[in-house]
């Protein structure tokens, strides 16, 4: 407070700066008067000036980190082909982060000498160290799925790539940043994957480490009253899975399983643990196989957006885990339409 008491030259002037109040005592000039409010209220505007333009540059730079990361997750997470060797095919992502496009979900399918072959997959964490992973699996798998006649040898490529990836990781971090023992990075990291193959018949070939077995949608039996949308949903039967990769070595005698036939017509939705584990309010889960049950999806591409619609409305767009479904669709022997 300037009060009459004090001398001229001990007046405040309050400057903010920072955000907090900071006291300002101008310079003394003999027999020069002190310091009027429009001195203050300058300083006040080059203060508020400067703190504009920082705010601008931190925006700018938010907004280029922003083109970049989702530069990087398009390279990675390439856009896949609606049709596939008779297969129509869709795939989506939805990030947790607002604003975000760096997420730990992996996702591929190409078309090989054998088949079909489809990898989806949920690195633990996020950013750049699960972006960092995911590329070390999704590279060995595009390089490995032509090579290997057997889907055993592509799940051990892909193995191999991420046990290098973290050694690599962690050899660059500093000495002192380094814990040792079962909180070492290698030991923290792991990656869920499922890896299919679907013949050029129909038949399913899976190996599974630690990641949700995707539903298979068909029509409704004859005993059952149909409507325009009538499905049966029932989890493909594959059996146990294996450990996350990252946590335990492959076994020895790794063998893929057979899953029985993908008939014409009938789909395989695939998904990230995100999709079932979403909550409301009300903490009740999302409702996945529901949905697939009535959502009308003429093709895979409406069935993604169907279902990341109603996962938005459950969640009310707060969504905590990263969410990606891949869907495919069998329609070799002249049924389906375009995706």
């Amino acid at each position: 407070m300037i009060t009459r008491e004090m001398p001229r030259a001990r007046r405040v002037c309050v400057l903010a700066r920072g955000g907090a109040p900071a006291p300002w005592e101008p310079p003394s000039f003999p027999g020069r008067p002190g310091p009027s409010l429009t001195t203050c209220a300058a300083f006040l505007l080059l203060a508020t000036g400067c703190a504009l333009h920082v705010r601008h540059g931190l925006v700018a730079e938010l907004r280029r980190s922003r083109e970049i990361a989702g530069a990087t997750q398009r390279v990675l997470l390439r856009p896949l082909p609606g049709r596939m060797d008779g297969l129509a095919v869709a795939a989506a992502q939805l990030s947790a982060s607002r604003g975000a496009a760096v997420g730990g979900d992996l996702y591929e399918a190409v078309t090989t000498a054998y088949g079909v072959r489809v990898v989806i997959g949920d690195v633990r964490g996020h950013g750049l160290a699960a972006l960092g992973a995911a590329a070390a699996v999704l590279g060995s798998f595009r390089e490995a799925a032509h090579d290997e006649p057997d889907p055993a040898g592509v799940l051990r490529r892909m193995e191999r790539s991420l046990e290098r990836h973290l050694r690599e990781r962690a050899r660059a971090e500093p000495p002192s940043a380094r814990p040792q023992g079962p909180r070492s990075p290698v030991a923290e990291e792991f990656v869920t994957v499922l890896l299919l193959q679907i013949a050029a018949d129909g038949s399913v070939q899976a190996l599974n480490c630690g990641h949700p077995w995707p539903y298979r949608l068909g029509p409704a039996p004859a005993s059952v009253p149909t409507g325009p949308s009538a499905r049966t949903v029932r989890p493909l039967a594959g059996g146990e899975t294996l450990p996350p990769l990252g946590v335990l070595p492959l076994p020895p005698d790794l063998r893929s399983r057979h899953c029985g036939r993908l008939g014409p017509g009938e789909v395989l939705v695939l998904y990230t643990d995100g999709a079932e584990d979403a909550r409301d309010r009300r903490g009740r889960f999302f409702p996945l196989r529901g949905v697939l049950a009535q959502a009308p999806a003429p093709t895979p591409a409406r069935l993604v957006a169907g279902v990341h619609a109603a996962l938005l409305r459950h969640t009310r767009g707060r969504l905590t885990d990263d969410v990606t479904l891949l869907v495919l669709r069998n329609d070799r022997g002249g049924r389906g339409g375009g995706p």
